[in-house]
């Protein structure tokens, strides 16, 4: 099985999905990364110097699972055009994924809802589109949950990794959210959980088979519910 992963900025495959990329490598899953911008505004002072620091960032921090491929469109001005649809399809006929990993349709950051467009348009019939959490769940609805309680030492290293993002504040908000996606599930209070939505459309229309293993199944004891 391959999955490809593509997020718009350096870091945001760490911060959304490090955890589910990670059980998928565990899994024996074949991992392509990549990234959609150079990263360069991401930062101060902006330009070629912060490109490259962010760039060895998140070669360090995605080093576990895969060397990342960079679009190198530029960072805050990513739009659903031809030229970044063009490059999403010569990626997918290149790689030849069963499943495609991308961010939500309505995330908060615009480059994040440009490639979402561009890449449900360019996999077309190809491929199964699977969308990340948004941040800090705001607007999702989940349709499917992976535990990652497993990696989550790793997660936060990857983010860490981050130096120029300050990325305790990430690390933060990733753990409260991925506490509350593992409540949902009833999971234990040290459980974590990346969520997931998977819209059917024509072929595709289940594609629990592609994934890791959700969050066990707990049943609801007396001392669980309030009364």
């Amino acid at each position: 099985m391959k999955v490809l992963a593509i997020g718009a900025h350096p870091d945001d495959l760490e911060i959304f999905a490090f955890g589910s990329l990670s059980a998928w490598a565990a899994m024996g899953a074949e991992l392509v990364l990549a990234i959609a911008t150079d990263g360069a505004r991401g930062g101060t002072p902006p330009g070629p110097a912060l490109k490259a620091r962010r760039a060895a960032e998140t070669t360090a921090a995605l080093a576990a699972l895969g060397v990342p491929r960079f679009l190198d469109f530029p960072d805050g001005g990513l739009r659903a055009d031809a030229a970044l649809e063009g490059a999403l399809q010569t990626l997918l006929d290149e790689v030849q994924p069963d499943l495609l990993l991308t961010h939500a349709p309505n995330d908060y950051h615009a480059d994040h809802r440009a490639l979402s467009a561009a890449a449900t348009q360019a996999a077309g019939f190809k491929v199964p589109v699977l969308w990340m959490d948004t941040l800090n769940g705001t607007g999702f609805v989940p349709t499917h949950w992976v535990d990652v309680s497993a990696h989550w030492a790793a997660k936060e290293a990857a983010i860490r990794a981050h130096a120029s993002q300050e990325p305790e504040r990430f690390v933060h908000m990733a753990n409260r959210q991925a506490a509350f996606r593992a409540g949902e599930c009833n999971g234990l209070p040290e459980a974590r959980a990346e969520a997931f939505r998977f819209e059917p459309r024509f072929p595709f229309a289940d594609i629990r088979a592609l994934l890791p293993p959700a969050p066990p199944l707990r049943p609801i004891g007396r001392r669980d519910v309030q009364s």
